[in-house]
């Protein structure tokens, strides 16, 4: 048989002992309550429990034992495997039977599979923060067995030179000194990123401010979900417009301050990556001064300060919280951007702080040490997880930070508010 008929076969089979574990388990119910059972949950709930218990099992099974096999590297016997997962099923469903008496509480143990479910989804993002980091911690330290980490973190030059080369066994064809410092990738990565903050940070909350205390209904209902279409555009147009649009802009204004820029400079890049995480800013700032209680807007006016004063002193001092965490998003967003970069900025890892000059950030050089026909265990490619270990490391730091901050604000937020 076809693979596809197999798992066509399996699904209906599996609904047809769901059906029979629904229709049986209420069944019984029904007939036990009928004869003046007292049954401490209802007939629905009871079957509701059959058909989890049947169908919860095999999917389980057929799941594991799926993980298990690819694991050992063994091939998969797709047949044996979901027939023992119907067997399972079939067990399932006669246990759920079983499980139809007076004294047992079907709405519990429904809840309880319900919870197990909620927390193992909630664990995913865990497990899967831990498996990126341990797959990025495993190659950066073969990346630190073959270049120093204190030459990698202090180094001012970055420059993989023929590192492949060597790799490969063909190092003294054309041989070069290879330099992995990533002071420069991360400088421009901090000043592109300090820019497009720039333009975000206060736009974004100042279009928050209005929409939520001062624009009217109408205004709002189309303002807000206009300025959110900017999430959902695609960065490489974002990378068209800053290159094509912005940075010839930029140069020209330059010029005529008598300063001299680049076509490939930081400012392009920065200006329209704020754009572009403008919604992150607006948004959720939006949502979080609406949240802030009409009492204490109500409470500031009686007491005779302006409406601007009351948003200065009290809505915005009690959404701060928010704020940051909207800020926060907004750097994770800027500091793992590409494309803009690559095609406003270039990729030339120069260390300088002029924003009119050409530079490169951590996420591109992670790309182009990645792509292309590279040897996998040359020092180059390597330094790609070196600099994404250090790169999860900062965010790592500004989620702390953040944390730190918001925990105080509300803090005193507690204080005043007693």
């Amino acid at each position: 048989m076809l693979t596809n008929q197999i798992y066509l076969l399996f699904s209906a089979v599996l609904i047809a002992l769901g059906l029979a574990a629904f229709f049986l388990a209420r069944a019984r119910a029904s007939h036990l309550r009928m004869n003046g059972t007292a049954m401490v949950a209802q007939p629905d709930q009871y079957a509701w429990f059959s058909v989890l218990s049947t169908a919860g099992p095999a999917l389980l099974a057929a799941a594991l034992g799926a993980f298990v096999l690819l694991l050992l590297g063994a091939d998969i016997p797709i047949l044996y495997l979901l027939g023992a997962s119907l067997a399972v099923a079939v067990i399932g469903l006669l246990v759920g039977l079983v499980q139809v008496r007076p004294d047992f509480h079907a709405r519990q143990a429904i809840e309880r599979v319900i919870h197990g479910i909620l927390a193992a989804a909630a664990l995913v993002s865990i497990v899967t923060t831990l498996g990126i980091l341990i797959s990025i911690v495993f190659e950066a330290v073969r990346f630190f067995q073959m270049q120093g980490f204190w030459d990698f973190i202090t180094g001012t030059t970055w420059a993989p030179g023929n590192s492949f080369l060597a790799a490969a066994g063909r190092g003294a064809e054309n041989a070069s000194a290879a330099q992995f410092g990533s002071v420069p990738l991360f400088a421009g990565t901090f000043i592109i990123t300090l820019i497009a903050m720039l333009v975000a940070i206060p736009v974004g909350l100042l279009a928050a401010i209005y929409m939520a205390e001062f624009a009217p209904a109408r205004v709002r209902n189309l303002a807000k979900p206009v300025l959110e279409v900017l999430a959902g555009i695609p960065t490489v147009v974002y990378g068209f417009f800053a290159a094509i649009t912005v940075a010839p802009i930029i140069v020209d204004v330059a010029g005529f301050f008598g300063l001299e820029a680049s076509f490939n400079n930081a400012l392009a890049p920065g200006i329209v990556m704020g754009i572009m995480i403008i919604p992150f800013i607006s948004s959720l700032s939006d949502d979080v001064i609406n949240a802030v209680p009409d009492s204490m807007r109500q409470g500031s006016l009686a007491l005779g300060m302006t409406k601007a004063e009351t948003i200065a002193s009290v809505v915005l001092p009690a959404a701060t919280p928010g704020i940051i965490s909207a800020s926060l998003l907004a750097v994770s967003r800027a500091l793992g951007e590409t494309m803009i970069v690559v095609m406003a900025a270039g990729m030339r890892p120069n260390l300088t702080a002029n924003p009119l000059e050409d530079m490169t950030t951590v996420t591109v050089r992670i790309v182009a040490a990645l792509t292309g026909d590279q040897e996998f265990e040359s020092a180059e490619t390597l330094s790609a997880f070196a600099l994404g270990l250090v790169l999860f490391v900062v965010t790592l730091a500004l989620n702390m930070v953040s944390v730190i901050m918001i925990r105080r604000f509300r803090e005193k937020y507690r204080t005043n508010d007693l």
